[in-house]
């Protein structure tokens, strides 16, 4: 199998790892033990359930080690595309995973103080409003990383064009609906349908990875990217290390 297939399916694999750790972490464990508009459930939730809330704890740490995996993988497949855009998609994936970092922690405070004594209810319920504004920021860079990783696919030709521009109009939507949340917290259906583009483009795009990899064509494509690089330095090395006299010669000759 080729190098770059298996780069690719490796990315998908990690992404599918990240939206699977953050499905049963943030939309499940969380949900049966949070109580947005009672203070007194959450905590009785919290204590009654330690398992399940040390079990969601770990999740939100396995979210942000595939995070991160996801995000290195992604620059690695993409480096020879466009390396400022390969980059932009690692950097903007490590800053959310910190966002979710911090939120497992703050989790993990709300447990120890729940399990170790007599708890206020209120503090227990403000930690895990901290948690899920963290969620909430952290949203921005997750919406932020789609875009350059749309722009990635647009430009290599190796996965389907389609898909780069849904990954691009999620990336933008994912964006405003952080904006939203804070800005119109009450629009409701209209503020929820912002996170459908990328939605779609993140399940098309790491279950492409998975079954195909990459296009056939991607294998030569990126060998003739790496050779011209690979002349185009050695060019410029040979350049700057001839004698004034014989440069004229050199840049004639190409």
């Amino acid at each position: 199998m080729p190098q770059l297939i298996r780069t690719a399916r490796a990315t998908g694999l990690f992404y599918l790892g990240l939206a699977v750790s953050a499905a049963l972490g943030f939309l499940t464990a969380r949900s049966m033990i949070f109580d947005a508009g009672d203070a007194a459930t959450t905590l009785a939730n919290l204590v009654a359930h330690e398992s399940l809330a040390r079990a969601g704890i770990a999740l939100e740490l396995l979210v942000v080690l595939t995070q991160t995996l996801t995000a290195v993988w992604f620059y690695r497949l993409f480096r020879t595309v466009d390396g400022t855009a390969a980059g932009s998609i690692a950097a903007f994936g490590l800053v959310n995973a910190v966002a979710i970092l911090g939120s497992a922690a703050v989790l993990a405070t709300a447990l120890q103080v729940a399990t170790d004594g007599p708890a206020d209810a209120g503090t227990i319920q403000l930690l895990y409003l901290v948690s899920g504004n963290l969620w909430e920021v952290g949203g921005l860079f997750f919406g932020l990383w789609l875009v350059p990783m749309g722009w990635c696919v647009l430009r290599s030709g190796w996965l389907p064009r389609p898909l780069g521009w849904v990954l691009v109009a999620g990336g933008v939507s994912y964006v405003l609906m952080t904006f939203v949340a804070y800005l119109a917290p009450g629009a409701g259906i209209a503020g929820d349908l912002l996170v459908v583009p990328a939605t779609v483009g993140e399940l098309w795009i790491l279950g492409y990875l998975i079954v195909f990899g990459v296009r056939n064509h991607a294998e030569t494509t990126a060998g003739a990217r790496k050779r011209a690089e690979t002349t185009a330095g050695a060019r410029k090395r040979e350049e700057a290390s001839a004698p004034p006299s014989a440069r004229t010669t050199l840049r004639r000759g190409r």
